[in-house]
């Protein structure tokens, strides 16, 4: 497993946002953060008894129809990220996983200057892969990614919509390590924390959102 306290190779990645006096700006960019996550959970939906009954569903999509809510979504994770994560010790990579950490996961790492790597189930990637199992409710399912994908003491950032049990997001971390990436942690937009997934994981956990809350006055 990699040291993630060894050293790594300057990156002469442009970045925007980047300044000297950076943290002279942080108050501003968390009360701008906190709008934003206003704004966001706002235009969240919740679907009751779908996919099956007893469940809760939570529809993120409204935030990728709209274009404003699209970029505010964007904006929220790289400002957690910018703030979070000092300049040289920012992802070098955002992995995707399949398949709602795609509709955001690119636009984020263009947003940093990362490269965008997707974690897919088992048999969808050409070429040489490395495979993780995790459980399912009903059995065990697989996850893979191209075995190049990522270069050893590369930075990475895990990015999905949601953490439940935590299972898949734990088997993404185990092939970013076995590659010899360097895991800087999971961002999630929301959390079910009553199934107590980020226990599973070993790498420090944000979610952009709190958790969930039934709206729709089912009682």
């Amino acid at each position: 497993m990699p040291d993630s306290t060894s050293s790594h190779p300057p990156r002469n990645r442009p970045d925007a946002t980047e300044t000297s006096g950076q943290s002279s700006h942080q108050p501003a960019s968390s009360s701008q953060l906190a709008g934003l996550k206003i704004r966001l959970h706002k235009s969240l939906r919740q679907f009751p008894d779908f996919p099956s009954p007893g469940i809760l569903f939570e529809d993120i999509l409204p935030l990728f129809s709209d274009p404003t809510l699209h970029q505010d979504l964007i904006h929220a994770l790289e400002l957690h990220i910018k703030t979070n994560y000092a300049p040289g010790q920012r992802p070098d990579i955002i992995v995707g996983l399949e398949a709602r950490g795609w509709l955001f996961g690119p636009s984020l790492a263009l947003r940093l200057g990362a490269g965008f790597v997707p974690v897919r189930k088992q048999g969808k990637l050409p070429g040489p892969t490395e495979t993780a199992s995790y459980e399912k409710e009903y059995g065990q399912d697989f996850f893979q990614i191209q075995a190049d994908a990522i270069k050893q003491g590369q930075l990475v950032l895990i990015v999905d919509d949601i953490i439940a049990t935590g299972g898949s997001a734990a088997a993404a971390g185990s092939l970013v390590e076995r590659l010899g990436g360097v895991l800087l942690g999971y961002v999630f937009v929301l959390e079910l924390d009553f199934l107590k997934g980020r226990e599973k994981l070993n790498a420090p956990v944000y979610t952009l959102l709190s958790s969930q809350e039934d709206k729709s006055g089912k009682t």
